[in-house]
C-alpha cells in the first residue's frame, strides 16, 4: 500500500468540520462521498464532498485556489456539473483528489479559514442533491446466491438454481432514463397481469410491487469497443458506490420474464442515493470472497484473480426500513424490514465489470452496475418483500397493526448502508428512499 493510501486510513484522522468527528456520524473525513448538489437559487449543479453535516463545494473550492497542486485536468473536472469526467480520470486521479480534500478538511488545515470565509461549506440540509453522473447505461446482476435460491425454490423447488448461475454472473439491461435520486416518489405502474393460471391477462395497476435492497458502483475510464477489461484491472474501473433500490412489480415480472426476461416490471423506477462513496474509503472493510461451497465450479479463469479472492468481499451492512402513511400520522417510526451484509455475495464487484466487459461491450464513464438483491440465508437478512413474507404467504406485521404482503401505496421505503469495524469510524453510503403514489 502506498503511503498516500495508507494515510487516507488512519482511523485517528480528525476534521476542523465538529460533526464529523462524531460517533456513528457517517460521514468523517475517511469517507469523503461526492455528489451533485444544486444551491438554492443557483442555475448551475455544483460537484461536492459529504463531511459530517456539511458539504464542501467543489467548484468553488477551485475558484479559491484549494486545488492548488493537482494538475489543470482534475480541477477543471471539479468545476462539472456531473462527476463523469472526473471518473473517466482514474484512479491516478481519484487518489491525488482525495488525498487534497483530506488536507484541506483535517483538524489544524489552513484550509479551514479559507472554506468559511469563501462560503465554500454548505450545509447538507440546506442543497437539492440531483444525481451523481449522467447515467448513459445501467445493468443490474443477479449476484447473492442466497436470493437467487430463495426466489427459484418458490417456482421450482426442485431445483431453484438454473444450470449457468455458478458459472457466470447473470444480469440483465436496466432503462437508465427511469434512475431517480433518493426522495424522488415512484409512481405504481400498470401492466399486464395474469391473476389466475390459465386465465388470459389484464392490464392493471400492479398489485404485488416490491423493493430490492442492491449496492451500485459507478463505472471510472471504461473500455474501448471490443477490447475486454482483465479482472486484475477491473477495480481500477470502478469509481465508487452507491444504495439501489430497483423497484420491482412482481406481478408483471411472473408474466413477462419468460423467454427475455425483466422488462416493464423493472424499468418504470430504479432509485439511488445521491453520494458516490469511493473504494478507497471502503478499504478498512475488505475481506475475502465469499468462499464456494465444495463441489461448485471454480470461476473460469477470466474471472479468477488471486488479489480478488483475498480482498474482492465487502463487509457492508445494508438495511431495509419501511414507514407506512399510517405511520406517519399516527406518529410512529419507520421500522426495520431486514439487516444483511454485502459479504455474502457470490460474484464479487470486480467479476461483474469484467464480465460485463469480456465480451468486448464497452462500458463508459458514469454507467451504473447494481449487484441484484442483497439477501441472505436467514429471514431478517432477505433483501425484498418477495423473499420476507415468500410471495405473500406470511405478512409483515407493522406498527399499528397494518399488514403488507407487498407495498401499498404511500409505503416510504428507506435503504442504508454502512460499514463498522472495531477502531475505526463508521463509513456510511447513506440513504436511499422512496414513496409509493397511486397508479394513473
Amino acid at each position: 500500500m502506498s503511503a498516500e493510501r495508507n494515510q487516507q486510513s488512519i482511523p485517528e484522522l480528525r476534521s476542523w468540520v465538529d460533526s464529523a468527528n462524531a460517533p456513528d456520524c457517517g460521514f468523517p473525513i475517511q469517507n469523503l462521498p461526492m455528489g451533485v448538489l444544486q444551491r438554492r437559487g443557483a442555475v448551475q449543479p455544483h460537484l461536492g464532498v459529504a463531511i459530517g453535516d456539511e458539504i464542501l463545494d467543489l467548484f468553488i473550492a477551485a475558484d479559491e485556489g484549494l486545488l492548488h497542486g493537482l494538475s489543470a485536468e482534475i480541477v477543471a473536472a471539479c468545476r462539472q456539473a456531473t462527476l463523469n469526467a472526473l471518473m473517466a480520470l482514474g484512479t491516478q486521479a481519484w487518489l491525488p483528489l482525495r488525498t487534497c480534500l483530506q488536507e484541506i478538511l483535517q483538524a489544524g488545515s489552513p484550509g479551514e479559514r479559507i472554506c468559511r470565509e469563501k462560503k465554500v461549506m454548505l450545509q447538507r440540509a440546506d442543497v437539492q442533491m440531483l444525481a451523481p453522473a449522467a447515467i448513459g447505461d445501467y445493468t443490474d446482476f443477479y449476484a447473492s446466491i442466497d436470493h437467487a435460491t430463495h426466489v427459484g425454490s418458490m417456482f421450482r423447488p426442485d431445483n431453484p438454481l438454473l444450470p449457468n448461475y455458478k458459472f457466470i454472473p447473470v444480469g440483465y439491461h436496466g432503462r437508465a432514463s427511469t434512475i431517480v435520486v433518493s426522495g424522488a416518489e415512484v409512481r405504481r405502474p400498470c401492466g399486464q397481469i395474469v391473476a389466475a393460471d390459465g386465465q388470459p391477462p389484464v392490464f392493471a395497476p400492479s398489485r404485488r410491487l416490491d423493493y430490492e435492497l442492491e449496492v451500485g458502483f459507478f463505472v471510472g475510464p471504461g473500455n474501448a469497443p471490443g477490447v475486454p477489461i482483465p479482472i486484475g484491472e477491473a477495480e481500477e474501473h470502478i469509481f465508487g458506490l452507491c444504495l439501489v433500490n430497483d423497484w420491482s412489480a412482481r406481478d408483471l415480472q411472473r408474466w413477462e420474464y419468460q423467454p427475455l426476461g425483466p422488462f416493464l416490471a423493472k424499468n418504470f423506477a430504479t432509485s439511488i442515493s445521491p453520494w458516490v462513496v469511493s473504494m478507497e474509503a471502503l478499504r478498512p472493510f475488505r475481506l475475502p470472497a465469499r468462499p464456494r461451497s465444495e463441489g461448485d465450479p471454480a470461476p473460469l479463469p477470466y474471472l479468477f484473480n488471486g488479489h480478488d479472492q483475498e480482498q474482492g468481499g465487502l463487509d457492508l451492512i445494508l438495511e431495509v426500513w419501511l414507514q407506512s402513511d399510517a405511520m406517519v400520522h399516527a406518529g410512529h417510526p419507520a421500522v426495520l424490514l431486514s439487516r444483511g451484509n454485502f459479504r455474502s455475495m457470490y460474484w464479487t464487484l470486480a467479476q461483474m465489470l469484467a464480465h460485463h466487459a469480456s465480451n468486448g461491450c464497452a462500458l463508459r464513464p458514469g454507467d451504473l452496475m447494481a449487484s441484484g438483491t442483497v439477501s441472505g440465508p436467514g429471514k431478517g437478512e432477505h433483501g425484498c418483500l418477495l423473499e420476507l413474507t415468500w410471495g405473500g404467504r406470511d405478512p409483515v406485521a407493522l406498527p399499528g397493526g397494518e399488514l403488507r404482503r407487498f407495498l401499498e401505496d404511500g409505503d416510504t421505503v428507506i435503504l442504508r448502508g454502512y460499514g463498522e469495524r472495531p477502531g475505526y469510524p463508521r463509513i456510511s453510503l447513506g440513504e436511499c428512499s422512496g414513496r409509493i403514489l397511486p397508479a394513473l
